[in-house]
């Protein structure tokens, strides 16, 4: 009598496992690509609007002044296009390299969040307009309030920062620019070159134009 043993039982957990692991690499490369692109965009967004208010006292009055992201640090900014550059380059390299670009992502993200938290009670930009608006070297502005934009560029730096923790812990599954790739993640085969038909004489010459020689079989 024969005996199967269990070890030659095919496991269908085992075979269904690639295809969750496949879709998992999907939705975090649709996560980070999603995040990335719209962390950038709002950091950019952010520091192009007016992130405080004040007065310079001048000639007996109040002169209103007001200072943007840009004005206050522009470091959000840099680091938001340093941080998108770094996404496109996820996908354009491979092993150790996409480790350091999407650690490059990651660090983007983190120091425009923490610039833009730094940048919600500066009030240094308006002390020098109101100086320079007043003459007066030891002039600081009054009244200062502060609006809520700071708050966006730091949430859109968390976005990048998310984008950039995702290709950390995703990225070796996901493709590269230029890779042949099927729907199930695998190399797509190149198909075999066949023989020219000695009898059409058009593959002979183009056989002859690749520099093959046509009368050598395969």
């Amino acid at each position: 009598m024969e005996y199967v043993s269990a070890a030659s039982v095919p496991q269908p957990r085992a075979e269904a496992a690639a295809p969750s692991a496949r879709g998992g690499g999907r939705r975090s490369l649709a996560a980070a690509l999603f995040a990335g692109a719209v962390g950038a965009a709002v950091v950019l967004m952010a520091s192009g609007q007016t992130w405080a208010h004040g007065n310079a006292a001048v000639g007996g009055g109040a002169l209103p002044l007001k200072a943007s992201g840009g004005d206050i640090t522009g470091v959000p900014s840099a680091l938001a296009i340093v941080g998108l550059a770094a996404l496109v380059a996820v996908f354009a390299v491979r092993g150790a390299g996409r480790i350091l670009v999407a650690a490059l992502l990651t660090l983007s993200g983190a120091g425009a969040a923490a610039t833009a938290w730094l940048g919600v009670g500066d009030s240094t930009a308006l002390d020098e307009k109101a100086a320079k608006a007043s003459g007066d070297a030891a002039a600081t502005v009054g009244s200062l309030t502060h609006t809520g934009w700071p708050y966006v560029a730091v949430a859109g730096g968390v976005l990048l920062l998310l984008a950039g923790l995702l290709a950390l812990r995703f990225g070796k599954a996901w493709p590269a620019m230029g890779g042949r790739y099927e729907r199930d993640g695998a190399p797509r085969p190149r198909k075999a070159r066949t023989a020219p038909d000695p009898e059409r004489p058009e593959e002979l010459w183009k056989a002859l134009d690749r520099g093959e020689d046509p009368t050598r079989e395969s």
